[in-house]
C-alpha cells in the first residue's frame, strides 16, 4: 500500500528499552478532496530513511498495516492498529501527484432485444 501527500510533521528518533528499539513517527497529509493527516511510524533501521526529508516535502510512502490484540484486565479483547512505513520517495515538484481514485459511475448494460425501455426484472 502507498500513501501520497505532503509531510506535515517529522519527529525525532526515540529509543526504547534495554534492547535499543528505535521508532520515528511522521505525519503525511494526503492529496484528496478531503485531505487526511496520516500518522505512520518507521522502526529500527528504517528510521534513518527520514533524514533527507523535511516538512513540506511531497512524498510517496510505502506502508504495511499492522494489528494486534490485547486482553485487558477485565478479560476483554482490545485491538490496536499501526501504520509502518518501509520506503519513502520524494515526488519532484512540478510532477503530477496522483489524485485519489474517483468513484466510477455504473455502466448501463445494453438491451439484448429491440425495446430499450424493457427492464430486465
Amino acid at each position: 500500500m502507498e500513501v501520497v501527500g505532503k509531510i506535515k510533521k517529522i519527529d525525532e528518533t526515540k529509543t526504547y528499552g534495554a534492547s535499543g528499539f528505535r521508532k520515528r513517527e511522521m505525519v503525511v497529509t494526503t492529496n484528496e478532496q478531503y485531505p487526511q493527516p496520516i500518522m505512520m511510524e518507521f522502526v529500527q533501521d528504517k528510521c534513518d530513511l527520514l533524514n533527507k526529508f523535511k516538512i513540506g516535502d511531497d512524498v510517496k510512502v510505502s506502508i504495511n498495516l499492522r494489528g494486534r490484540e490485547w486482553i485487558n484486565p477485565e478479560g476483554e479483547a482490545v485491538y490496536f492498529n499501526q501504520i509502518q512505513g518501509w520506503r519513502i520517495e520524494a515526488i519532484e515538484e512540478g510532477s503530477a501527484i496522483p489524485p485519489a481514485a474517483a468513484p466510477v459511475a455504473p455502466v448501463a448494460k445494453p438491451s439484448d432485444d429491440n425495446n430499450p425501455d424493457d427492464l430486465p426484472f
